[in-house]
C-alpha cells in the first residue's frame, strides 16, 4: 500500500489577528484569493462577498486558517445544496487549518480531494455520513475532542496516518479506496463498529487507547503491524476479506471474537498483555501466530482454521483451543504453555507441536486429529493426563519429555515413542495403535496396555472412535522395544507378534499381563528339496521370522524384515531373558515356548563347537529338547519295533534249553554227586517269525522299557539287543514325560 502524500505546505501568511509572543510569524491561514488576508481575517464585507460568490461543489483552499463555530457554518451555508440541504464542496484544503468549536461536516459531499493534513479539531470533528469521493488527507491531524465519522463514506483513499484521537467513532464507514491509519494515537475509544474497508487498511505503529471495530468488514488487506492498543480491543464480528497484519502488535485485551478472516492473519511476535478472545473466529486463509506472546488467557474456543495455523514458537499463559477446527496443517512447533486446553478441538490435517512445551495442564480430551500429530522433543512438566483423544495417522512423541506421573489415553492408527523419557511413572492407555518404543526411556514403572473398550469421558459418555472403520482391530500392536530398559516396563494384553526385542536390556524383568500374543511358527509340511520341513506351533519372536526368511532355501511362512536381520547369536540371549520373564509369571507354556526358541538359537549359533552342535541336534532330532512329548513317543516306539524285530530274528532261542545231569555213582554206594547244566540257546533254523516269538520279544522289550529283566532264554545277541534296549528305550520314555509334563504344567 503507498500513499501519495501532499506537499508541504508553503504559502503567504496572514498577519492580522496574531500575538506576536505567542507566534512570531502571525496567522498561518493563506490568502483568500484576490486579498492579503485569511478567511478568518478577512474584512465583513470581503467576507461576505467571498461567501456568496461559492457555489456547491466549489472547491477552497484555507490551509493554516482558523475557524470558529460561526465561520465554518458560514462557509459551509454557502457550499449547501439547495435540493438536499446538504455541502457539497469540490477540492477542500484545510491543511494545519484550526477549529476551534465543533466541526460539523455531517452528511457533506467532498466531490473531489479532501484535505486536512496536519489540521487540528479542538471540539468535535463531526463527519458523520459524510462521503469522500476522493482521496480524504487526515495526516498528522489532531482530534482533541470526539471524531466522528460514523457512516461517512470513503471512496477513495484515507489517509489517517500519524493523526492523534481523543475519541474516534467510524461505526458504520465505508472505505472503499485505501485506508491508512499508520502510526495514528488513539488516546480514547476507537470505534470503527461495522465499518467496511474495501481497499487496503493501514494501521501500521499506530497507538489505541480502546479499539472497537465489531462487524467491521475489511475487504482489502489490513496492517496493524507495531500497533499498540492500550485497552479494550474489540474485533467482534469483523469480517477481513483480505490479508490482516498485526506483526508486533501490543494488545491489553484483544477480543476477536466472531470475526471472519478470509485471507492471511497475521500476528507474528504480537503481544497480548490480558485476555485474547478468537472465540468462534474463522480464518479462511493462513493463520500466523508465530512468535506472539499470550500473557493472559488465549481464548480459541470453537475456532475454525481454514487454512494453516502457525503458532510456532508463541508462549501461552492458558491456551484455550476447545472445540477449535484445524483444516490445514497446525503447526505449535518451540510454543511454551502454561496450561493448554484442547478439548474436543478437531485437527484435519497435520498437527505440529514440535519441541513446544507445556508448563502446567495439557488438556487435549476428546481432541481429534485426522491426519498425523507431531508432539516430538515436546515437554510436559507437570500434565498428569494426555487424551483421552483419537489419531487417525500418526501421533508422534518421539523425544518428548513427561516429568510427572501421567495417563496417556490415545486411539490412533501409529504411536511413536522412540526416545521418550518419561521422568515418573506413567501409563499408556491405546486402542488400534501401533507403538514404537524403541530407545524409550522411563526411571519409573510404566505400563503399556490395550484398553478393551472405547474411552468414557467425564461426562460419561464413550469417546467416539469414527475415524477408524468397523473392521479395523481395536487391538494394540508393539513395534520396537530395542533399546529399552525393561527393568520397569509392563505390557498387558498386546499384541507382540511384529515387535522387535534384540537391543533390550534387562528383559528378564519384563512383565507381561493378560493376554500377549506372539507370532507363531509357519503351519503345514514344506518340502525342502527332497524331505519334508515341518514345523510345529509355538510362540516365535519376530526376529527369527527375519532370520529364518534371509536363509537360504526358506520355507514359505517365514516373513522377512527390513534392514540386515539379527542371528541366532544375538537371539539366543533375547529368548532366556523372556523364558526367564515367563517363569517369573508362572506361565509355564510359554516359557517352554521360548526355551524352545533359545535351544534352536543355540544350536544355529556359529560360536559353538561341532561336538555340542551335534549334540543339540540330538536332543532336537529326539525330543524336541525335552519338549515334544510325541516325537519322543514315536522315537521310542519306533525303538521297541526295531528290538521287536531283533529278538524275533536273532534274540529268541529255538527252544527251551533243557537242564542235564552228569555224575559217578560209586559201586560201594555212598554220596552221588550230580552236576547240573544247561545247554546253551541255539538260534532258529526254521521259521523264526512266529505268533509265539513275538509274543515273547514283546514281552522282553516292554521290560526293558521299564528297566525289568523279561526272564526269556535270549541267545548271545539278544542279549546285547535287550541291554542296548534298557539303555535307550527308558530315556525316550523320559523324554516323552518331561515333554508332557512341560506342556501342562502351571
Amino acid at each position: 500500500m503507498s500513499t501519495t502524500h501532499p506537499a508541504a505546505p508553503s504559502w503567504p501568511h496572514c498577519a492580522h489577528g496574531a500575538d506576536p509572543a505567542a507566534d512570531p510569524i502571525g496567522c498561518r491561514g493563506i490568502h483568500v484569493a484576490g486579498h492579503t488576508a485569511c478567511l478568518a481575517h478577512l474584512a465583513d464585507t470581503d467576507r461576505d462577498a467571498y461567501l456568496a460568490g461559492l457555489a456547491p461543489g466549489a472547491s477552497i483552499d484555507h490551509r493554516g486558517t482558523t475557524f470558529t463555530d460561526a465561520l465554518l457554518t458560514a462557509l459551509l451555508d454557502a457550499l449547501r445544496d439547495p435540493l438536499t440541504g446538504n455541502a457539497r464542496l469540490g477540492t477542500a484544503v484545510f491543511g494545519s487549518a484550526t477549529f476551534k468549536g465543533d466541526t460539523r461536516f455531517e452528511l457533506a459531499t467532498f466531490e473531489a480531494d479532501a484535505v486536512f493534513e496536519s489540521a487540528t479539531f479542538e471540539r468535535t470533528a463531526g463527519f458523520r455520513s459524510a462521503a469522500f469521493e476522493r482521496t480524504a488527507w487526515f495526516e498528522w491531524a489532531t482530534f482533541e475532542g470526539d471524531a466522528r465519522f460514523g457512516s461517512a463514506v470513503f471512496k477513495g483513499d484515507a489517509a489517517f496516518g500519524s493523526a492523534t484521537f481523543s475519541t474516534a467513532v467510524f461505526g458504520l464507514a465505508t472505505f472503499e479506496g485505501d485506508a491508512v491509519f499508520g502510526l495514528a494515537t488513539f488516546e480514547g475509544d476507537a470505534r470503527f463498529g461495522s465499518a467496511v474497508f474495501k481497499g487496503d487498511v493501514e494501521f501500521g505503529s499506530a497507538t489505541f487507547s480502546t479499539a472497537v471495530f465489531g462487524l467491521a468488514t475489511f475487504e482489502g488487506d489490513t496492517r496493524f503491524e507495531s500497533a499498540t492498543f492500550e485497552g479494550d480491543t474489540r474485533f467482534e464480528s469483523a469480517t477481513f476479506e483480505g490479508d490482516a497484519w498485526f506483526e508486533s502488535a501490543t494488545f491489553s485485551t484483544a477480543v476477536f471474537r466472531s470475526a471472519t478472516f478470509e485471507g492471511t492473519a497475521g500476528f507474528e511476535s504480537a503481544t497480548f498483555k490480558h485476555t485474547a478472545v478468537f472465540e468462534s473466529a474463522t480464518f479462511k486463509g493462513d493463520t500466523r501466530f508465530e512468535l506472539a506472546t499470550f500473557e493472559g488467557d488465549a481464548e480459541f474456543r470453537s475456532a475454525t482454521f481454514k487454512g494453516d495455523a502457525e503458532f510456532g514458537s508463541a508462549t501461552f499463559s492458558t491456551a484455550m483451543f476447545g472445540l477449535a477446527t484445524f483444516e490445514g496443517d497446525a503447526w505449535f512447533a518451540s510454543a511454551t504453555f502454561s496450561t493448554a486446553m484442547f478439548g474436543l478441538a478437531t485437527f484435519k490435517d497435520d498437527a505440529e507441536f514440535r519441541s513446544a512445551t507445556f508448563k502446567g495442564d495439557a488438556e487435549f480430551r476428546s481432541a481429534t486429529f485426522e491426519r498425523t500429530a507431531v508432539f516430538e522433543s515436546a515437554t510436559f512438566l507437570t500434565a498428569d493426563q494426555f487424551g483421552p483423544l483419537r489419531c487417525a495417522g500418526r501421533l508422534v512423541l518421539s523425544g518428548a519429555m513427561f516429568g510427572s506421573p501421567v495417563t496417556l489415553s490415545i486411539a490412533a492408527r501409529r504411536v511413536e515413542c522412540r526416545r521418550t523419557r518419561w521422568s515418573s511413572t506413567a501409563e499408556l492407555r491405546l486402542r488400534y495403535a501401533t507403538v514404537d518404543f524403541a530407545h524409550a526411556v522411563f526411571e519409573y514403572p510404566l505400563t503399556i496396555a490395550a484398553e478393551p473398550d472405547p474411552f468414557v469421558l467425564n461426562n460419561g459418555q464413550p469417546l467416539a472412535e469414527d475415524l477408524f472403520p468397523s473392521a479395523y482391530n481395536p487391538g494394540v500392536r508393539v513395534a520396537s522395544l530395542r533399546g529399552v530398559d525393561a527393568a520397569h516396563l509392563v505390557l498387558a494384553d498386546l499384541d507382540l507378534w511384529e515387535c522387535l526385542f534384540t537391543g533390550t536390556v534387562h528383559l528378564d524383568q519384563l512383565r507381561l499381563e493378560g493376554a500377549c500374543t506372539f507370532n507363531t511358527a509357519p503351519p503345514a509340511v514344506h518340502w525342502r528339496r527332497w524331505r519334508p520341513v515341518r514345523f510345529t506351533e509355538r510362540r516365535v519372536l519376530a526376529e527369527e521370522h527375519h532370520w529364518r526368511a534371509s536363509q537360504p532355501g526358506a520355507v514359505p511362512g517365514w516373513v522377512p524384515g527390513t534392514g540386515r536381520a539379527a542371528g541366532p547369536l544375538q537371539l539366543a540371549p533375547v529368548y532366556r531373558a523372556l523364558r526367564k520373564a515367563f517363569e517369573d509369571g508362572k506361565h509355564e507354556p510359554g516359557a517352554a515356548d521360548f526355551y524352545y526358541g533359545e535351544m534352536e538359537m543355540r544350536r544355529h549359533a556359529d560360536d559353538i563347537p561341532r561336538s555340542e552342535r551335534g549334540l543339540l541336534s540330538a536332543y532336537w532330532a529326539l525330543s524336541g529338547y525335552g519338549l515334544r512329548a510325541s516325537r519322543a513317543l514315536a522315537w521310542l516306539g519306533a525303538a521297541m519295533l526295531v528290538t521287536i524285530l531283533l529278538l524275533v530274528a536273532f534274540g529268541l532261542a529255538q527252544d527251551t534249553p533243557k537242564q542235564t545231569a552228569t555224575g559217578t555213582v560209586p559201586a560201594g554206594g555212598g554220596t552221588v554227586t550230580f552236576e547240573i547244566d544247561q545247554d546253551d540257546p541255539q538260534n532258529p533254523t526254521g521259521n523264526r517269525f512266529t505268533g509265539e516269538r513275538f509274543e515273547k520279544a514283546l514281552n522282553v522289550t516292554l521290560n526293558s522299557v521299564v528297566f525289568r529283566a523279561s526272564g526269556q532264554d535270549l541267545t548271545t545277541a539278544g542279549t546285547y539287543i535287550e541291554m542296548t534296549s534298557r539303555l535307550t528305550e527308558p530315556v525316550l520314555l523320559g523324554l516323552a514325560v518331561l515333554a508332557i509334563r512341560n506342556r501342562v504344567k502351571r
